[in-house]
């Protein structure tokens, strides 16, 4: 496979290519624009980077921005990985990735926190550099992984990059698809132990309902560590079954599953998602009930032997 990663000196040009763009996006946007960060390690005097520029732009409201900045040259590309987020790129002389985000989501402070402790901290700065020249030496990273939309190089930085978010404090709660190693492995112990050892089921972390099409698997994590996950299936254009909710045991009874309940509800909405259906255990009925769920007829198999149908229309 031919190389398609480039990693380059920093470049003194690169906040001028931001200041452009910035000055085309405010303009674009007019009063839908709350502030706009230069982001990523174009953003950081003295690393190397891949030549592409990272902004994010913050809005009242994303959807009304995808019209306006594809008039100015920008393609839409959607969430990527993270709910909530409106990607953007724009290829020509400069290469633009625009991450938008609505006010207040986590992502934007998680950004400026991890390009300002690179920007303060000169020995973490040469640390990341070699990671990335590492990465670069290495053919696994021009390849996208089994599983994951990125390639093997940005999945390598996601240590490094979890261990500075850690060290800086970063505790925000992070709603995501499950897409790096450690996510991976984060989710399929909290389905393990709380959901399949429970009854008795062994549990198969290759099973094809995890590629399967139509299936979404989430992570509700606390600053880098997991809270809460989720997988939920599309049956249809206008429903979907939640398969599996489940808290670490150290987390449980502190809302994080009505947190990501709520969260999943939001995501199933915007998608047009107009029922969401599941087999429920006997002993998760009150929850669910607390919050909208009643009994609804779902005739669909389950690892469950003592279970209730129930469901809700969003």
């Amino acid at each position: 496979m031919s190389k398609n990663i480039e990693v380059v000196p920093y470049d003194l040009n690169w906040p001028h290519i931001y200041e452009k763009e910035t000055a085309l996006i405010r303009q674009a946007l007019e009063g839908n624009c709350l502030a706009i960060h230069h982001i990523g390690s174009t953003a950081v005097p003295g690393l190397a980077a891949k030549p592409k520029i990272d902004i994010i732009a913050v809005v009242h409201s994303g959807d009304l921005s995808i019209a306006k900045l594809e008039n100015i040259g920008f393609s839409y590309k959607g969430e990527w990985n993270i709910p909530f987020k409106f990607g953007f790129t724009k290829r020509g002389q400069d290469e633009i990735n625009l991450h938008v985000f609505e006010e207040g989501h986590p992502e934007i402070e998680l950004n400026i926190l991890f390009r300002d402790y690179l920007r303060s901290n000169p020995q973490i700065l040469k640390e990341y550099a070699q990671i990335k020249e590492t990465l670069i030496e290495d053919e696994a990273s021009f390849q996208k992984q089994k599983g994951s939309m990125f390639s093997g190089y940005n999945l390598g930085k996601d240590r490094f990059i979890r261990q500075i978010l850690k060290t800086s404090g970063y505790n925000g709660h992070r709603f995501l698809k499950v897409t790096h190693i450690q996510e991976w492995e984060d989710y399929h112990r909290i389905r393990k132990t709380e959901i399949f050892d429970p009854i008795g089921v062994v549990y198969d972390s290759h099973h094809p309902s995890i590629t399967a099409n139509g299936a979404y698997h989430f992570i509700l994590c606390h600053g880098i560590e997991a809270r809460a996950v989720a997988h939920i299936e599309f049956l249809s254009e206008s429903d979907a079954a939640l398969r599996s909710l489940a808290t670490d045991a150290k987390f449980q009874r502190q809302g994080y599953g009505a947190e990501m309940m709520f969260l999943l509800e939001k995501w199933l909405k915007r998608q047009n998602i107009k029922v969401l259906k599941m087999h429920s255990r006997l002993s998760a009925e009150p929850f669910y009930r607390k919050l909208g769920f009643a009994e609804m007829p779902f005739d669909d198999p389950s690892i469950q032997e003592q279970y209730i149908d129930l469901g809700k229309a969003l």
